[in-house]
């Protein structure tokens, strides 16, 4: 199977621009299920990426049912060493405004009914994760933004929430005053998961709206008020497409650079070696423990 370097997990609105990406779309098996769908394997600005749709195609996967564990285990035995991930969100801050872009430095997380780590058996690990996103990409994200129209804001605290269903105007105000900036569905376990596949991750958010916080205009009906979000989502997509390209087509100023993600298990794995099964490990998580043990 050919590899890929990046890979690109697509949230509302980018998975469905990306679905109609030419390239070979493979079926990866893992030792966690199988992933949201087929992964798409293409060569995209001159760089060779593997690329998921969270939701799969026609947005049918809700964000606590998505398999966040196989989505970044079958990027990881694809051989990549980065992702970039993107989501949409709801805007806490007035000056976050609709379709501009954010690349988050920070994220809270509220989510209950997920798998959050790949390690549930034969050792104990505990990745370093005060920084959840890596800064090596984080920066060359910024740095490609330059040629964006849009603005895109340098960091911000991701509240991460279970879902589906949408804040209530007091936590809205609560995820406000604990220093949030945006809300979204999805963010969370997908990067804790991706540092624990030692994947360095950075994302790319797409602000549709306000939050509960901030009201609708009155005048607005409901359904022009749905009309107005798609439509910032889908300018924000196009935004978020072309700074992904411009990162992809330069992405050759970081390739070598390390990130602290591609040793994250190094000083993580707890377990004395002379209490962990190595083979039996091995044979669970694979790719992703093969260095280590």
């Amino acid at each position: 199977m050919a590899e890929a370097t990046v890979g690109i997990i697509g949230g509302s609105g980018l998975g469905e621009a990306l679905a109609e990406t030419r390239g070979e779309l493979v079926k990866v098996d893992t030792p966690f299920g199988d992933p949201s769908g087929g992964v798409l394997l293409t060569d995209w600005e001159g760089t060779k990426v593997a690329i998921i749709s969270r939701h799969r195609a026609g947005h049918v996967i809700g964000p606590s049912m998505v398999n966040y564990r196989a989505n970044i285990y079958a990027l990881k035995q694809l051989g990549c060493t980065h992702v970039i991930a993107s989501g949409a969100v709801g805007s806490l801050r007035e000056e976050i405004r609709p379709k501009e872009l954010v690349i988050p430095d920070q994220v809270i997380d509220k989510t209950y009914r997920r798998s959050p780590t790949f390690f549930d058996a034969w050792f104990a690990a505990h990745v370093e994760f005060a920084a959840p996103f890596c800064p090596v990409l984080r920066a060359h994200l910024l740095r490609c933004a330059e040629t964006v129209e849009t603005k895109v804001h340098d960091g911000g605290t991701y509240v991460c929430m279970e879902g589906p269903a949408f804040s209530t105007r007091a936590e809205s105000e609560m995820h406000r005053a604990w220093g949030g900036d945006l809300i979204g569905m999805t963010c969370m376990p997908e990067a804790r998961l991706a540092r624990e596949a030692e994947l360095a991750y950075a994302l790319v958010c797409l602000p549709s709206d306000y939050d509960c916080w901030r009201p609708a205009a009155e005048t607005l009906e409901r359904h022009e008020l749905l009309k107005e979000i798609i439509g910032n989502l889908t300018e924000a997509t196009r935004n978020a497409v072309e700074l992904i390209k411009i990162a992809l087509a330069r992405f050759g100023e970081i390739a070598e650079t390390p990130s602290p993600a591609h040793s994250a298990l190094e000083l993580a794995i707890w377990t004395s070696r002379d209490h962990l099964d190595a083979a039996a490990a091995r044979s669970s998580y694979g790719v992703l423990v093969e260095k280590y043990l």
